[in-house]
C-alpha cells in the first residue's frame, strides 16, 4: 500500500489574484519506506501534508491512499478515511492533561468505533513499541518532552494506518532525543508497513531517510539516493510562488 500525490495544484485567494502553494507536486511514498521533505517555512510543506491527509483538497491532482482515490470523495468519505488509513503526527502533542498516555491512544479507538474491550490491550501494545511500556498510567505533566512526543507517535498509530503524517516530530526536542525520535519512527515504518512522510528542518538526520525531497516556492524536486526501488518522488514545474498559508491554517486545525 503506498501514498500518491500526483499533479496537485492548490491555490488560494490573494486579492485580486491568487496564491500558489503547491505546483503540480507529485509524490510517491511506497509501504514500509519514510520520506522527509524539507524546506524553508512559507515553502508548502504544510499545505503538502495538508492535502495528503485529506483536510484540504487540490484544485487539480490526485491523492490517492492505500489504492483509494480520494478525488470524488465526500467529507464524510474522507473523514473515514483519515479514521481508518491515515495516522497524523502533529508537531506539538497536544495530549489532553486528564487523559493517561493509554487513555490518549484509547480515545482514537473510540473515534473508531473500535471494541472498548480490546483497547486497552492495543495501546498497552503500541506504548510497548515506542519504550514507554511503564508509562502507561502516567499523565502528559509526569512524562517528559521526549516521552510526550512518543505518545503522540503511539497514538497516530492506533487504528493501523497506511500512511503515517508526521509534522516537525523534533522541533521542540535536543539533538539527542530528536535523533532517538527519528530512529523510532524509522523502526516503526520498517515494522508496521506505513508509507511514511516527514517533514523537518532538521538536515542533521536526514540519512536516516529512505527518500528525501525539498520544497521550494510549491514545488516538489530531488530524492535520495537510499531510495528503495519503486520509490519516486517527482516534480512537475510551473508559475506561482508558494506560501502554504492555508495549507497550514487547514493542517493546524486539523490538531484540533
Amino acid at each position: 500500500m503506498t501514498l500518491l500525490v500526483h499533479a496537485a495544484t492548490l491555490t488560494y485567494p490573494d486579492g485580486d489574484a491568487r496564491l500558489t502553494a503547491l505546483d503540480a507536486v507529485c509524490l510517491e511514498v511506497p509501504a514500509g519506506t519514510l520520506t522527509a521533505v524539507v524546506g524553508p517555512s512559507g515553502s508548502g510543506k504544510s499545505s503538502l501534508l495538508a492535502v495528503a491527509a485529506t483536510l484540504v483538497t487540490p484544485d487539480r491532482g490526485r491523492v490517492v491512499v492505500a489504492g483509494e482515490d480520494t478525488t470524488r470523495m465526500g467529507p464524510a468519505e474522507k473523514s473515514a478515511l483519515r479514521r481508518e488509513k491515515i495516522g497524523i503526527v502533529f508537531q506539538q502533542p497536544n495530549l489532553p492533561a486528564s487523559l493517561t498516555a493509554a487513555e490518549q491512544l484509547q480515545v482514537m479507538g473510540h473515534l473508531a468505533g473500535r471494541p472498548a474491550r480490546a483497547l486497552r490491550r492495543r495501546a498497552l501494545e503500541l506504548l510497548d513499541a515506542v519504550g514507554l511500556a511503564d508509562k502507561a498510567d502516567r499523565r502528559p505533566h509526569q512524562l517528559s518532552g521526549g516521552q510526550r512526543q512518543r505518545v503522540n507517535i503511539a497514538r497516530a498509530l492506533m487504528n493501523e494506518p497506511a500512511v503515517l503524517l508526521v509534522d516537525e516530530p523534533t522541533s521542540a526536542l535536543d539533538h539527542e532525543r530528536g535523533a532517538a525520535v527519528l530512529d523510532l519512527l524509522v523502526a516503526l515504518t520498517r515494522e508496521r508497513s506505513t508509507a511514511t512522510v516527514l517533514v523537518t528542518h532538521d538536515h542533521a538526520h536526514l540519512e536516516r531517510m529512505d527518500h528525501t525531497a525539498a520544497m521550494a516556492d510549491g514545488r516538489l524536486s530531488g530524492a535520495g539516493s537510499a531510495a528503495p526501488a519503486g520509490a519516486a518522488v517527482l516534480a512537475r514545474g510551473g508559475a506561482g510562488g508558494a506560501q502554504g498559508a492555508g495549507g497550514g491554517a487547514a493542517w493546524a486545525e486539523g490538531a484540533r
